[in-house]
């Protein structure tokens, strides 16, 4: 038995190919998954059967398991009321038993209802709160969609019932994933019955909140992290305002889109988008596990960062390459105008020293971005619209297989069909702003790497891809300025710095 610090993970819910027909995983290979998950032990539930002691006993010595890691045998039952997870039987049940003669016929085993959520249903109140017959509710299952369990996890804070999770696992693969975590050690039915029964168990569940005016975050991380990380991360979103529900079923959308359009995997992707509930104006997609790209180019080798540069340009060239085309072309000008607009708005409202200097900016900006809308938008891409190295997150998916890395973007808010550069001008003065108080970084790190790397990967650029990357360097250094006014930094020179590198990219004079 391990440290008494440490909890009790197990996996509550899994058949076996031995005696589930159903099942196509053999009992030997439930546990090793199990085992390589980090959980301390797993309770065989197969369908109306019992494993008597003398298997468990073989099963223990043929998996060379440690002494203190637990083997149970409970049993899956139909009754008349769903299915159930009955522990403490000694015997099988009958299919389609009655569930209150299993409670009358067994007053001292566990009942737990399995995967009530499935196929959309929301168990009332009542029988959720309700001590009899049900010992525990299973709110986590792979039977269960991402909604569901969600909604299991919402009915869990608001009338604290006991709560368990279990993956139900039928195949390969999936064993562990949504353990139960006990308050205490048990080594035997006996053991796991009481702790079931006096309610000393939950879900094994990490949950970050984040909450803003408008908008509620929460980061769910269910499961352990094993020899792979494969624990389920969901980043759930709760929109207050009307309008910002609205913008965040667009950007779902688009991210759905490019989803599917090959970025769900291998070293390019985004996070998936899981779930969007109307009804509750709540967004829900996979959470990623990983660092910021700038936070990993603070703290990697020069090589290292050069390669990381190297494949977020690779990603930027891949999304600009897709057929997508997700908004239509003539709202990237007027979305443009609005929000240059607004940037110049805080340096008036602010009476901001330098807000001359920024309408001058402002007013060429408009003037020439203008331009472009008014020209062929044949070649105009599926942009990000945000990208700069912070909504960059760089994960690997085995710690110790550099292969498995990849690259994937955030926040896809501001996403829309606008010229290439628009990315890539993003990016280059992002990069050097965040880079520089860390000036041996940004020498190491020239934005050279990132703009030949996506030269070499994009499809094609046009002939003046570099002035108008200027262009939007510019545009994107006058938001910057914006924002260092929105957050009390307007007096300090870093404005002064950033309003500077805008005119030298748009090649207009100082004041």
């Amino acid at each position: 038995m391990p440290g008494e610090v440490e909890p009790l993970l197990l996996e509550m819910h899994c058949h076996t190919r031995e005696r589930s027909a159903c099942s196509h995983i053999a009992v030997l290979d439930l546990v090793r998954e199990v085992r390589e998950k980090g959980l301390q032990g797993l309770v065989l539930t197969d369908h109306h059967a019992v494993w008597p002691e003398a298997e468990i006993l073989e099963l223990r010595r043929r998996a060379g398991v440690e002494p203190y890691f637990v083997i149970l045998s409970g049993q899956e039952v139909t009754t008349d009321r769903g299915d159930v997870l009955v522990f403490g039987a000694p015997d099988p049940i009958p299919k389609g038993t009655r569930l209150a003669e299993i409670a009358r016929r067994l007053p001292g085993a566990a009942l737990v209802w399995a995967h009530p959520y499935r196929n959309g249903k929301r168990p009332p109140a009542e029988r959720l709160t309700d001590p009899a017959p049900y010992h525990g509710v299973e709110i986590f299952s792979s039977n269960h969609a991402i909604r569901e369990n969600l909604a299991g996890l919402q009915d869990w804070h608001r009338y604290k019932f006991t709560a368990l999770a279990g993956t139900d696992t039928h195949a390969t693969g999936f064993a562990g994933t949504y353990p139960t975590q006990f308050d205490h050690w048990v080594s035997s039915l006996d053991d796991l019955v009481a702790e079931i029964r006096a309610g000393r168990c939950r879900p094994f569940l990490k949950e970050i909140p984040r909450t803003g005016s408008n908008t509620q975050v929460t980061e769910v991380v269910v499961g352990t992290k094993g020899r792979t990380e494969t624990r389920q991360r969901w980043i759930i979103r709760r929109l207050h305002s009307p309008s910002r529900w609205e913008k965040a079923r667009t950007t779902y959308r688009i991210l759905e889109q490019i989803h599917r359009s090959g970025f769900h995997a291998g070293p390019y992707r985004v996070p998936e988008p899981l779930d969007l509930d109307p009804r509750t104006r709540t967004v829900v997609e996979e959470g990623q596990r990983g660092k910021s790209l700038f936070e990993k180019l603070l703290s990697v080798p020069a090589s290292e960062g050069r390669e990381l540069l190297e494949m977020t340009a690779a990603w930027l060239a891949r999304l600009h390459d897709t057929p997508l085309r997700l908004s239509p072309p003539g709202a990237f000008a007027g979305s443009e105008e609005r929000r240059i607009l607004n940037y110049l708005k805080k340096f008036d409202e602010s009476r901001n020293p330098h807000a001359r200097r920024a309408r001058v900016l402002a007013e060429a900006l408009v003037t020439v971005e203008s331009r472009f809308a008014e020209q062929d938008t044949a070649g105009w891409v599926q942009g990000h619209g945000d990208f700069h190295p912070k909504n960059i997150l760089v994960g690997q998916d085995q710690a110790d297989d550099r292969t498995s890395r990849f690259i994937s973007a955030i926040d896809f808010e501001n996403a829309q069909v606008s010229p290439r550069a628009y990315d890539v001008g993003t990016f280059v003065a992002q990069l050097g702003n965040q880079l520089h108080g860390v000036p041996h970084v940004l020498a190491r790190l020239p934005e050279a790497v990132f703009l030949d790397a996506y030269r070499a990967n994009a499809r094609e650029v046009p002939p003046d891809f570099s002035r108008q990357v200027e262009l939007f360097r510019a545009r994107t250094h006058l938001s910057i300025a914006s924002y260092l006014i929105k957050v009390g930094l307007g007096d300090g020179p870093d404005l002064t710095r950033v309003l500077a590198e805008a005119e030298r990219a748009l090649a207009l004079p100082g004041s």
